[in-house]
C-alpha cells in the first residue's frame, strides 16, 4: 500500500493525466506537487474566455434574491381577497393633428391607433373625493386605488410614466389620465 501513496508515484500520475507545459516546469521547481494538485486541474486546462463568461452571471449586490426585472409589473396588486369593486373606465387613443393633416394630408398621418401619441384614460369614481385618490403609473400598468375603488390596469401600449398628467374633474366625478405611449418604432412611425 505504501507503494500507491508515494510523492513519486502521484506526480508520475499527474503527469500522466497532465502533461506539464514549458511554462508550468517553472511553477512546478518552487512548489510541491501535492498542494498544486486538485478537483479543478482534471482535465484540459481551462481558458481564459470561460473565467469572464462564469463572472457574468455573478450579481451585483449578493444579498438580492431578483432583480427588479425579473418581478413582473403589478404582482402585488392581483389581492383576490379585496372586497372594493372595479369603476368603469376607459381608454381613449389621441393624436395631435393640425390643419396641415386634416385638409392637406402633409405629415402621412392617419386615422389609425400607429398614428397616436398618448392614451387617455378616462376612470368614473363616483362619491369620490380627489385628495382619496392614489395613482402609480407603471411602464405597462396602472394601478388606482380609493377606499371605494380599486383598479388594476394592464395597459394595452407601454408608455412613459414619468411624463404623463392626471386631471380629477369633480363635476363629472371622473379621473383623466393622459399617458404618453412609448413605442419602439414611433420614430419610424410619427416621422
Amino acid at each position: 500500500m505504501e507503494g500507491l501513496c508515494s510523492v513519486n508515484n502521484l506526480l508520475a500520475l499527474s503527469a500522466l493525466l497532465n502533461p506539464p507545459n514549458e511554462d508550468d516546469e517553472e511553477d512546478c521547481a518552487f512548489v510541491p506537487s501535492t498542494g498544486k494538485l486538485g478537483p479543478g486541474h482534471i482535465g484540459p486546462a481551462k481558458s481564459a474566455e470561460s473565467k469572464v463568461a462564469t463572472s457574468a452571471y455573478i450579481k451585483n449586490n449578493s444579498k438580492d434574491i431578483w432583480s427588479e426585472e425579473e418581478v413582473p409589473e403589478a404582482a402585488q396588486v392581483d389581492d383576490i381577497t379585496d372586497p372594493r369593486p372595479q369603476p368603469e373606465y376607459d381608454i381613449v387613443l389621441k393624436q395631435r393633428v393640425g390643419t396641415e393633416d386634416i385638409f392637406l394630408g402633409m405629415s402621412g398621418k392617419d386615422p389609425s391607433s400607429r398614428c397616436c401619441e398618448s392614451m387617455v384614460v378616462k376612470i368614473k369614481l363616483p362619491g369620490t373625493k380627489c385628495s382619496e385618490v392614489v395613482l402609480d403609473v407603471k411602464e405597462k400598468f396602472l394601478d388606482l386605488r380609493t377606499p371605494k375603488y380599486r383598479l388594476g390596469l394592464h395597459l394595452p401600449h407601454p408608455v412613459h410614466s414619468q411624463e404623463g398628467t392626471a386631471q380629477f374633474l369633480s363635476e363629472k366625478e371622473e379621473l383623466e389620465v393622459t399617458l404618453p405611449m412609448n413605442r419602439p418604432m414611433d420614430c419610424i412611425n410619427l416621422a
